[in-house]
């Protein structure tokens, strides 16, 4: 008997990718960063390169070594690397890695020595979000050693690329400013002498709305697991994701009864009260107290009172309830039950935070869809 779980429908999340990769004009890199996204990395990377991924993005060094040791041969870039990591290690199994100025090409230059092989390597240009990536009057530069080193036999340019800030408001003028410092930023590696194959922008909103944008290859994260990064559409994509628990045990209180830590919650009524065996230990967010929708003996509710370390509290009124009974908090909202995307505006985040916090060390997840 389980008391709480994670589901992942790897199904869905395989229907994901081949609706993305229908519609992509290059290949695709399925992102499977932060334990692909609440969903488990490993099983989620096989499940979209089932359907048709091209490549694997992740952010560090160790996500990408996880794959490769877990006999992952596909193409993989890790793009979020501190200084003074064992990219020699990458570089031995051939993963790809993003360079973004000279003190990092220089570090990838020395792992490539190491590893006695040239380092693949993908240059990213910042056309505007002003966090990864070199500055536009920095590119030249880094184009020119990057030249250099790669003339030299140290290094192979695979890879040119950038990142959206807007591309989730489709027809925000951001976007097109993006998209024209990346031509400009294109323009300069052809005339550094550079022919990198891929060039990349598109994250999964402008794979959804900017064909444009999708050049080479394109980089949906959310999307695969079946989340829409555009508010109020939902491109036909399947969430792969279902979080429940059991109820731990009921009680009836009378009225006015306070409920969990600093009583803010007050029974209006005489009520059975349900105790969830999930707190913000295992995902649930304390932003969500008092707002958190469940459902729960076939209906919609909220949390009652603060969600706590391990657990939180409904009011079901009148309506009978029992040890044992299943509470749904997100899932794909097919059978009523509130989606990821309930508990994002309950919590006043995005549907991104919500999976992500979820299948810790105390929920387990379990796997549908999973093949030999």
């Amino acid at each position: 008997m389980w008391q709480s779980e994670v589901r992942v429908d790897l199904d869905a999340i395989r229907e994901n990718v081949t609706r993305l990769r229908a519609g992509a004009s290059g290949e695709l890199m399925a992102v499977v960063k932060a334990d692909g996204y609440g969903h488990g990395m490993l099983p989620s990377a096989r499940a979209a390169l089932d359907a048709g991924a091209d490549w694997l993005g992740v952010c560090t060094l160790e996500e990408a070594l996880t794959l490769r040791r877990a006999g992952v041969t596909a193409p993989v870039l890790a793009w979020l690397l501190a200084p003074g990591l064992p990219l020699h290690e990458g570089v031995a199994v051939g993963v790809d890695l993003a360079a973004a100025s000279l003190p990092q090409l220089d570090e990838m230059i020395e792992a490539s020595r190491r590893a006695g092989r040239p380092a693949r390597l993908h240059l990213k240009i910042d056309t505007g979000l002003a966090r990864g990536g070199a500055t536009v009057a920095d590119w030249p530069a880094l184009l020119e050693a990057a030249a250099k080193a790669q003339a030299d036999g140290l290094v192979e340019v695979v890879g040119v690329w950038s990142h959206f800030v807007y591309a989730d408001l489709p027809g925000h003028p951001t976007t097109d400013r993006q998209l024209s410092v990346f031509h400009e930023g294109l323009d300069m590696v052809e005339r550094a002498g550079l022919r990198p194959r891929y060039r990349h922008l598109a994250n999964s909103a402008a794979t959804l709305t900017r064909p444009d944008t999708h050049f080479d290859l394109v980089r949906p994260g959310i999307a695969i697991y079946g989340l829409s990064p555009v508010a109020g559409e939902r491109f036909g994509l399947r969430p792969a994701m279902t979080a429940r628990a059991r109820v731990m045990l009921t009680k009836r209180v009378p009225a006015g009864s306070g409920v969990s830590y600093g009583h803010t919650y007050l029974t209006e009524a005489d009520a059975n009260l349900a105790v969830v065996p999930l707190g913000y230990a295992d995902g649930v967010p304390r932003h969500a107290s008092n707002a958190g929708p469940v459902q729960l003996a076939g209906k919609r509710r909220s949390v009652s009172g603060r969600v706590c370390m391990d657990q939180f509290v409904v009011d079901c009124g009148d309506d009978p309830v029992a040890a044992g009974d299943v509470v749904t908090l997100f899932g794909p909202g097919t059978d009523g039950e509130p989606t990821a995307d309930d508990w994002a505006d309950a919590a006043g985040t995005i549907n991104y935070e919500i999976v992500t916090r979820f299948g810790g060390v105390r929920v387990p997840r379990v796997y549908d869809g999973e093949r030999p």
